[in-house]
């Protein structure tokens, strides 16, 4: 006679889900949660038991119409890409699932965590939008070179016969205006070869940056550093990083204005995913203002060329360093609320 094979019982069950798993009476008070739940809400089941769902999570809040709808009818529920602020820096989107049990006396609530899935999405988005943007702009660089090498050239030649300084004086104009549009263009473009890449100190970058932010910002300006140092050397061009890194600061530094403060960040992240191409290890670098944050409707155009905010910027410097750290096999991101504003660097640290 065969042994029969041990049974788990429902807590195993629960517990071997990803999906995280709360489960409420009809008073709303937690009676079992899963691992993957509390993982997910920061909260051990052990503390969670005989709570009510808004008092320990207060984020859950949205989820009292659904919840008291579902108690009522008997009715199944789904809310779909709900973001939860679980803390002052941890907000996370969810689907939500709320299925009746017993007879509606409780509820089985299953949240799946989107974040992941959001981000990839996202990253896959700006790295084929900086790939368009590169090759529209490189396009455009030859058309518009082509003719302003000729308009500067006639006008050297030009000046050669003139003899009055007046008239002299237009040809120079020409002559700068042809040179600014060149600069113009080849910043848009960014470093023609191929960029050579070298164990690099990240702190070392990190810190050039720190400097030359400090040396231009005003007094009222505070620029902290909140460093890992168990960040190992990278392969890069410490030149290019640190021109991107400036631009980021840069930007930081005219969003504060003549008072405020800025924190330079660094951490590193195990088994990270950047687009579609998984990591070891990856280097993260936050640039951190408390600004008045960007304006939602230029959230998701900030790093096309030409886009800004304030009537004296170009809008080219987050263009130029998003291509720079994308040379490296990264990316830039960020988010914004009014008073704090993260522009995020990740890096990989082993060679693409």
């Amino acid at each position: 006679m065969m042994n029969e094979a041990p049974t788990a019982d429902a807590s195993e069950i629960l517990d071997s889900l990803t999906r995280a798993v709360v489960v409420i009476d009809a008073e709303r008070r937690i009676t079992r949660m899963n691992a993957a739940a509390e993982s997910l809400l920061h909260v051990s089941s052990r503390q969670a038991v005989g709570e009510r769902l808004t008092q320990l999570v207060p984020a859950l809040a949205v989820l009292a119409d659904p919840v008291g709808q579902a108690l009522a009818e008997g009715a199944s529920y789904t809310e779909r890409e709900m973001r939860l602020a679980l803390g002052p820096e941890r907000t996370i989107t969810v689907d939500c699932a709320i299925t009746p049990l017993d007879g509606a006396s409780s509820l089985l609530l299953e949240f799946e965590q989107l974040d992941r899935h959001l981000r990839i999405s996202r990253e896959n988005r700006l790295i084929a939008q900086n790939q368009a943007i590169r090759e529209l702009i490189r396009g455009l660089a030859h058309e518009i070179k082509n003719p302003l090498g000729g308009l500067r050239g006639a006008a050297q030649l030009l000046e050669a016969e003139l003899s009055g300084d007046d008239q002299k004086e237009y040809t120079r104009i020409i002559i700068s205006e042809a040179d600014r549009l060149r600069t113009l263009v080849n910043g848009l473009l960014g470093p023609e070869s191929r960029i050579e890449h070298a164990p690099t100190n990240l702190h070392e970058v990190v810190e050039r940056v720190r400097h030359l932010a400090v040396a231009e910002a005003p007094a009222g300006v505070e620029i902290q550093r909140d460093y890992d140092p168990s960040i190992p050397l990278l392969p890069a061009a410490g030149d290019q990083l640190i021109q991107a890194l400036l631009n980021l600061v840069r930007n930081a530094l005219q969003a504060v204005g003549d008072s405020g403060r800025i924190t330079l960040q660094t951490r590193s992240h195990r088994r990270f995913t950047i687009g579609d191409r998984q990591h070891r290890l990856v280097a993260r670098v936050d640039v951190i203002d408390n600004g008045p944050g960007i304006a939602p409707e230029l959230q998701d155009q900030i790093f096309y060329p030409m886009v800004t905010g304030r009537p004296e910027g170009s809008g080219i410097g987050l263009p130029i360093a998003q291509n720079l750290v994308n040379q490296h096999g990264g990316l830039i991101e960020c988010t914004s609320e009014p008073g704090r504003t993260v522009f995020t660097v990740w890096l990989p640290l082993e060679e693409a």
